[in-house]
Parts: C-alpha cells; sequence; structure tokens
C-alpha cells in the first residue's frame, strides 16, 4: 500500500506542474506545428486596431480586434501551392469557426472576408484558392492547381486552419459555418457537394455553380453584342429598356414600386423598342434588338436547341452595377463577362492565349470544357444526401438583378436537388421531409451581384449589422444549425427605388413563395407584404 502511496504523489504532483491540454498557446508557437501536407510560414500577434485590405487605400479603414495571424501553405500534389490565412481572437473566442470565400478566378488572399467573422468572436480563414493572378493564365500546364481551385483548395484550408485552431486554443471547435458569394458561392455548394463533413452550416450567396455553362454564356452575349456594328447596346439605352419591361410587369406583386419580384412571371417582349425608322434614337435597332433577345434567352445548343445556360431577366437592365459594367459597356472590350468568358475557353479550357471567342462551337466545344475543366469547377451535383444525413443546414440566396450570374440558376439547381432527392431517399435521414428541411433559397427582388442594385437589398453580414436573425443571414443560419429553428423569411432592407433618402423593408421569402402585397398598408414596409406561392 505503501508503494502506491509512494508512486501516486509523485505523479500527482507531476501532473499539477504539467500545463492542461486544453490550454491556450502562444500564438508565435504555432510556427513549429506539425501538419499534414502543410506549414505554418508565420504566426504573429496583431494588436486591436484598423487592417490594410486590397484595393485603393480607404480613409476609414476597416477595424478588427486583437488576434493571432496565422499564415500558411499547403502542399497536397507537387504541383500545388494553396496559401491560407487564419484569423483567432486572442480573447472572446467564440468556440466557432467560420470560412470564408473567394471571387471571381480567386488568386490572392481575400483579407476583408476576415474581419467581420473575428468580430463576431469567429476563428477564420480564407484561400487564395492555390494560385495567385485574377485571370486563368496559372492554368495552362497545371492541371493540379486547376482542381485546387475547383475544390481542393477550399478543403484544405478547411482541414488545415482547424488544426490551427486546435494548436492554439487546445480544443476544437464546436461548429464549423461557410460563408461564400459568387466564386465563393459555388465553392460554398461544392463543400456541401464533395466535403459533406466539414461544415456544419453553409450559406451559398449568387453560385457560379455551373462555372462551365455560366462561362459559356459570357461568350453568347460577347458574340450576339460584337455580331456587328449594329448590334452592341450602348448604356444610354439600357434605362429604355428597363423603363419597358417595368411598365410590363411592375405592377405583378399588387404593388408598382420599380421592383419585379419574380421575373419568370414577367412576359415582357422587347420588340414594342423596335426603331420605327432610320431617323429615331430612343428605340433598338434589328441588331440590338436580337442581342437582346439572346442575352434573355441564353445560350442554346445549336444542334439539339438544347438550352445550355439561362439568360438574364428584365426589370433590372439599368440598375447600379448592373448590365453597364458586366454586359453592355460603352467599350465592349471593358465587359467583365467578355474578360471571364475569354479566360475560361482561352486558358482553362483550350489553354491557348490567342483563342478568339468567334471560334466557339456551342456543340463540342462547350462539351470538351465540361470534360476538361467543368469536372472540376462544376458544383451543380443535387445529391446532397450526405449532408443532410450528417444535420448540415443550407441557405442559398440570389438577387434578380444580378448581371453576373444568371438568377434563374440557383432556382434550376434547387429544383435539381429537390427532384433528386425526392427520387433516391437516404436511409440516414428522414426523407420523408421535404428539401426545406434543411436548404432554403431565398430570391431577392432588384439586388445586383452579391449585394448593390436597388431594393431590399442589405439582410446582414455587413459591419453594425443587425444581428437579429431575421434581419441578418448569418445569424438565421447559426439559429437553425445550433437552436434548430428554420428561417422563414428574411427581412430586406434598402431605399425606395427613385427615393434614396427613403427606407424600405421587404420580406424575402423562401421559395418557391413570393412575397406579395397585401392590399393595404405601406407599400414600403414589410408588413405589408406576406410571403405566398408564386402564381
Amino acid at each position: 500500500m505503501r508503494s502506491v502511496l509512494f508512486c501516486a504523489v509523485p505523479a500527482l504532483v507531476l501532473g499539477l506542474l504539467l500545463p492542461p491540454v486544453s490550454a491556450q498557446q502562444s500564438c508565435d508557437s504555432l510556427t513549429g506545428l506539425k501538419l499534414n501536407h502543410a506549414t505554418v510560414t508565420s504566426a504573429v500577434l496583431a494588436p486591436e486596431g484598423p487592417v490594410a485590405v486590397p484595393g485603393p487605400a480607404q480613409a476609414n479603414p476597416p477595424t478588427a480586434p486583437a488576434r493571432c495571424v496565422v499564415k500558411g501553405t499547403a502542399r497536397p500534389t507537387a504541383d500545388s501551392e494553396i496559401k491560407f490565412e487564419v484569423w483567432m481572437p486572442a480573447s472572446g473566442w467564440n468556440g466557432k469557426y467560420r470560412q470564408g470565400g473567394n471571387g471571381g478566378w480567386a488568386g490572392s488572399i481575400p483579407t476583408q472576408s476576415l474581419i467581420e467573422p473575428v468580430r463576431r468572436g469567429y476563428a477564420t480563414a480564407v484561400t487564395d484558392d492555390g494560385h495567385e493572378g485574377s485571370d486563368a493564365a496559372w492554368s495552362i500546364g497545371h492541371p493540379e492547381k486547376l482542381v485546387d481551385f475547383g475544390h481542393r483548395a477550399v478543403h484544405q484550408t478547411s482541414v488545415q486552419a482547424k488544426e490551427i485552431l486546435r494548436g492554439f486554443y487546445g480544443k476544437d471547435a464546436s461548429r464549423s459555418y461557410f460563408f461564400g458569394c459568387s466564386d465563393g458561392g459555388r465553392e460554398a455548394l461544392m463543400e456541401a457537394q464533395r466535403y459533406a463533413d466539414d461544415f456544419d452550416g453553409i450559406i451559398a450567396g449568387a453560385p457560379a455553380n455551373d462555372w462551365s455553362h455560366h462561362f459559356t454564356g459570357f461568350v453568347w452575349n460577347e458574340q450576339a453584342l460584337l455580331k456587328n456594328a449594329d448590334s452592341a447596346i450602348p448604356p444610354a439605352k439600357l434605362p429604355l429598356i428597363q423603363n419597358a419591361a417595368l411598365a410590363a410587369c411592375d405592377a405583378l406583386d399588387g404593388v408598382k414600386d420599380g421592383l419585379v419580384e419574380d421575373p419568370r412571371a414577367c412576359r415582357f417582349d422587347p420588340s414594342i423598342l423596335a426603331c420605327k425608322d432610320s431617323g429615331q434614337t430612343e428605340c433598338l435597332t434589328p441588331g440590338q434588338l436580337e442581342a437582346l433577345r439572346k442575352i434573355y434567352a441564353g445560350p442554346t445548343n445549336p444542334r439539339t436547341g438544347a438550352r445550355i445556360y439561362p439568360g438574364y431577366p428584365p426589370g433590372t437592365e439599368a440598375g447600379p452595377g448592373g448590365w453597364a459594367a458586366w454586359i453592355t459597356p460603352a467599350a465592349p472590350e471593358k465587359a467583365i463577362q467578355f474578360r471571364f468568358g475569354n479566360t475560361y475557353y482561352g486558358q482553362a479550357v483550350f489553354e491557348d492565349p490567342k483563342w478568339d471567342f468567334r471560334t466557339l462551337n456551342f456543340d463540342s466545344d462547350v462539351a470538351f470544357g465540361d470534360q476538361k475543366a467543368g469536372v472540376h469547377l462544376n458544383s451543380n451535383n443535387p445529391d446532397l444526401r450526405s449532408f443532410r444525413a450528417r444535420g448540415g443546414k443550407l441557405i442559398q440566396y440570389h438577387g434578380w438583378g444580378d448581371a453576373a450570374i444568371a438568377p434563374l440558376g440557383s432556382i434550376e439547381y434547387y429544383e435539381k436537388v429537390r427532384s433528386f432527392l425526392g427520387r433516391f431517399p437516404d436511409a440516414r435521414s428522414d426523407a420523408s421531409k421535404p428539401v426545406q428541411d434543411f436548404y432554403r433559397l431565398f430570391m431577392v427582388p432588384g439586388m445586383g451581384h452579391c449585394g448593390g442594385g436597388v431594393g431590399p437589398n442589405s439582410f446582414g453580414n455587413r459591419p453594425g449589422a443587425d444581428m437579429d436573425p431575421e434581419h441578418d443571414v448569418f445569424s438565421a443560419l447559426e439559429q437553425w444549425v445550433e437552436q434548430g429553428k428554420a428561417p422563414e423569411k428574411l427581412i430586406g432592407t434598402g431605399t425606395v427605388v427613385g427615393q434614396p433618402g427613403k427606407k424600405l423593408t421587404r420580406p424575402l421569402c423562401p421559395y418557391p413563395q413570393v412575397a406579395k402585397y397585401k392590399g393595404t398598408g405601406d407599400p414600403d414596409t414589410a408588413a405589408s407584404f406576406a410571403c405566398v406561392a408564386a402564381e
């Protein structure tokens, strides 16, 4: 008995001298952290204060609390170089992890995406998606880098960041979230489809998830607008088009307010704008009318007649950040859509910087692009059974005024998921429950690409935003994941169209519902609208 006590006492004393396994470590010690296929290149404790973000210098730069800033590089293949950055609150960590997405072709660390999460108490991370540069030149001769951009970089960042925060805090995150828009929305859906265990909750904003067909649509619009000298639509004619579309469709939701709640119900015929004689200016020439119809319709396969990608709906052509920037600028060569379409096919698909957009075959070339690049870049697989079975929750949103990514694509993907899960139930989850039990889509009238535009285009995730789950989409996701309460609606805020000093609120309804005016009450107030089934 004495020997037992003699051995036990030193062990007890030793236990008191050693740090507990859950103790927080110093930030700079993380440079020695051993990671699988990755290395920590720096770890620095940053004080509370302003943060330098990419882009022009700001008079009042955003601020962030004190945090441990870790930079690292993952190399899952010999040709991979995935840079990532992790921010961890020096104090007040809420025990959770949130990862941000990218935009466009990525190619840099989106520092601005780290600020709001760390303010909320989250450990957070982002990646450059495995390359530098804003086009796809890096993909020429580097197939593994295309895979990194497509999906591996985001997954690797999730894996490595969670190891780093475990090393810093001494414990795992209790919950993990992902929030991305545009390419980040594509990444969000990719995570739900390929890596269902990475995140408990995901927000996919305006997802470019049908990448290969989406970028085909860019070339379709470029060919239509540059077909001849008569085809280009100058920005000065966009208000003419939008006003005619609103005259036909604005009042379909019960109130005339400069917003089309559901453009799918709009039956606008642009031929009413056709020029009657050569002296007219407030009209569309035959070439412009043909180009406009093609933009509305979207690309089709010339052999089969099948639609390749949705077109862009009427009603927001002249909106801020709309067609004049993305589709029809005064100098067509500066159209953002054209740049993306040309880099996709010229660099990622054909690996030929001299490729000419006029040569694209909308049958065989599109099929080749699907096989070579789309297999890595597209996140349009409707099989979300694994994500649903593990209890994951997904919120998707898309602005009807998005001139970058056709909003109808979000509805089509949602319907694909609903149809697939109806045909192929999963024994691991209650297949009798509707898709809305774990996946909800919100369409936003007037909103542009990931924000902006007109109408109720703000619903959280901005500094100083109302954290009420009805007004903040990320808080709504948190509540759904952590308390099981699904968002029945969101409240979007903005200003009345044409009256920038007057506030507007409007319910954003989960698809397939739409907001309809009740017939009485202030039409600029959300309480005057009800979420009803689309007609």
